[in-house]
């Protein structure tokens, strides 16, 4: 049987990979029955953050496993990449600029 050879960076995606899927798990299993509007909406964005970072480690690993031969499912995946990783970004950029515009407000 045949080891994976994985290099450094798909080692990171993998523990990546298992990291958002722990991180999803818990911001699941901490749902309050009293939270308030603003706390939705920070859980929600963290949870947009590791599901669309979820999607963009599986999308690269994709990468790697499809058949050469498939030049439409390659570009699929890469664009879907691409596009996961900007709304990851997207996500992570909006948290601390709700909690000032939160601040600002009180």
């Amino acid at each position: 049987m045949q080891m994976l050879n994985l290099t450094g960076y798909e080692l990171l995606l993998l523990v990546s990979l298992i990291a958002s899927i722990a991180g999803l798990v818990l911001l699941d299993n901490a749902k309050d029955t009293q939270a308030d509007d603003i706390e939705d909406s920070e859980r929600s964005l963290l949870m947009m953050t590791f599901g669309y970072w979820m999607l963009h480690c599986i999308a690269v690993g994709l990468q790697k496993v499809t058949f050469p031969d498939w030049e439409i499912v390659l570009i699929n995946l890469k664009i879907t990449a691409a596009l996961s990783y900007l709304l990851t970004f997207a996500c992570v950029l909006s948290l601390p600029l709700h909690r000032m515009s939160v601040r600002q407000v009180e």
